[in-house]
C-alpha cells in the first residue's frame, strides 16, 4: 500500500473572540477608515434587519431570510468585490447587494411580493435573488464560463448556505468549475442549519470546505465572525480567480441568531441556549471592542450611529410602502410572447377579482 494524495484544510482567524489580533493584520485592516466603514455597514444591516422582520410581522413584507449574527460574512463579501466582478447572490445577501448599487427599498419590494425589486441598476454585475437551494452556483458557472470564452480580466463570485452544500446543483457547479478552470469563488455561509437539519446530519464531512478537493481546487475555512479575516481571504481568493482562473471554496463558519425566515420557528428544533453561547463570538462587537482598543470608537459614536442607520432605513421603508401595488394580473403578461388563448380568461377573471377587491 502507498499514499497517493493527502489533503488539508487550512483555517484564517485574525480577530479572535476576545477582539485581540491574532495573525499578522492585511494591510487593509491597518486602515481605521476602512474598519470603521465595514463597522457602519454591519451595523446598518443588523438595523435593516430588525426593521424588515417587523414589516414582515405587521404584514406590510412577505416571508423575510434574517442575517441576523451573519452581517461579518455579507459585508466582508461586498467589500472584497470589485463592481466589475459578477454576484450570483442566494437570500440573505442584502449587505453584498446593497454595497454593489442596490436600494434597501428594491430589496424590501422583492421580499415585499413584488419582482420588480430584482429589476437592479446593474444587472450586468448582479445577477437576481436565488431562493431555489444552490440552484445559482450552476449560474454562477455559467457566468464565468462567459467570462473565459471572453478573456475577460473579472471573476464571478456566488454565496449558498450550508444545506445548499448537499444539492446536486451545488456539486455540478464545483466539478465543471475545476475541470475547465473558471474564474469563480464559491461562498458557503455554514450557518449551522439547513432550515429545521443541522450540519451534522446532512453530511459526514469534517469540513464543508473539503467538498473542493474532489473537485481539484483549494477549500479553505474562514471563521465568519471576524469580518478582517473574511474581507481578506474573499479578496485573495477574486484575486487569484482573476489572475489565474483558479476556483475557491471558502467556507464562513458563524451562526444562524434567527429563525431561518419569518415562515419559521427555529424554538420546534434548536437546542435551548446555544444562541446564547454562539452569541460571544457575534462579529459586530468583536470588531466594535477592537476599535474602542485602538481608540477610535466610543458610546457617542455609536450612539450617532445608530441614529444615522435608523434614518436612513426609515427612508428606504417609506420609500417602499409609497411604490404603487403591481396588479395580480401582470403574472400572466411575462410567460409567453403571446398568451394563449387558454389563459385569458383567467387573467380577466383575476383582473376583476383585483379591481373588486382593491
Amino acid at each position: 500500500m502507498k499514499i497517493v494524495a493527502r489533503f488539508e484544510i487550512p483555517y484564517y482567524q485574525i480577530l479572535d473572540e476576545q477582539s485581540r489580533v491574532v495573525a499578522d493584520l492585511p494591510p487593509f485592516a491597518k486602515d481605521t477608515q476602512h474598519l470603521l466603514k465595514l463597522y457602519r455597514l454591519m451595523v446598518l444591516n443588523r438595523i435593516f434587519d430588525s426593521k424588515a422582520i417587523a414589516l414582515q410581522r405587521t404584514g406590510k413584507m412577505g416571508t423575510y431570510p434574517s442575517t441576523r449574527g451573519q452581517e461579518a460574512v455579507f459585508v466582508g463579501v461586498g467589500d472584497a468585490m470589485p463592481t466589475e466582478d459578477i454576484f450570483v447572490p442566494y437570500y440573505r445577501d442584502v449587505a453584498v447587494l446593497t454595497q454593489r448599487g442596490v436600494k434597501l427599498s428594491d430589496i424590501l419590494l422583492y421580499w415585499g411580493g413584488d419582482e420588480l425589486g430584482n429589476c437592479y441598476v446593474n444587472p450586468a454585475s448582479n445577477f437576481p435573488f436565488s431562493v431555489p437551494i444552490a440552484s445559482q452556483t450552476l449560474h454562477a458557472v455559467g457566468a464565468a464560463t462567459a467570462i473565459q470564452i471572453k478573456k475577460e480580466n473579472r471573476a464571478v463570485l456566488t454565496i449558498c448556505g450550508d444545506g445548499g452544500t448537499s444539492e446536486g446543483d451545488f456539486y455540478e457547479a464545483m466539478n465543471v468549475a475545476g475541470v475547465w478552470k473558471l474564474p469563480v469563488v464559491f461562498i458557503v455561509n455554514n450557518n449551522q442549519w439547513a432550515i429545521s437539519v443541522p450540519r451534522s446530519a446532512q453530511t459526514a464531512t469534517e469540513t464543508l470546505a473539503q467538498k473542493a478537493i474532489a473537485a481539484g481546487f483549494p477549500g479553505e475555512q474562514v471563521d465568519g465572525n471576524d469580518i478582517i479575516a473574511v474581507r481578506y481571504r474573499v479578496a485573495e481568493a477574486l484575486k487569484r480567480a482573476r489572475d489565474r482562473h483558479e476556483p475557491t471554496l471558502i467556507e464562513m463558519l458563524c451562526y444562524r441568531q434567527s429563525d431561518h425566515t419569518t415562515a419559521d420557528d427555529a424554538s420546534r428544533y434548536e437546542v435551548k441556549d446555544i444562541r446564547v453561547s454562539e452569541w460571544k463570538k457575534e462579529p459586530i462587537n468583536r470588531l466594535r471592542l477592537y476599535l474602542e482598543s485602538l481608540q477610535v470608537w466610543d458610546d457617542a459614536a455609536e450612539e450617532r450611529l445608530q441614529a444615522e442607520c435608523t434614518i436612513e432605513i426609515e427612508q428606504a421603508v417609506q420609500s417602499y410602502l409609497a411604490i404603487p401595488l403591481t396588479p395580480p394580473e401582470v403574472m400572466f403578461d411575462y410567460l409567453y410572447e403571446c398568451l394563449p388563448e387558454a389563459y385569458l380568461d383567467q387573467r380577466d377573471a383575476l383582473k376583476k377579482r383585483g379591481e373588486t377587491h382593491g
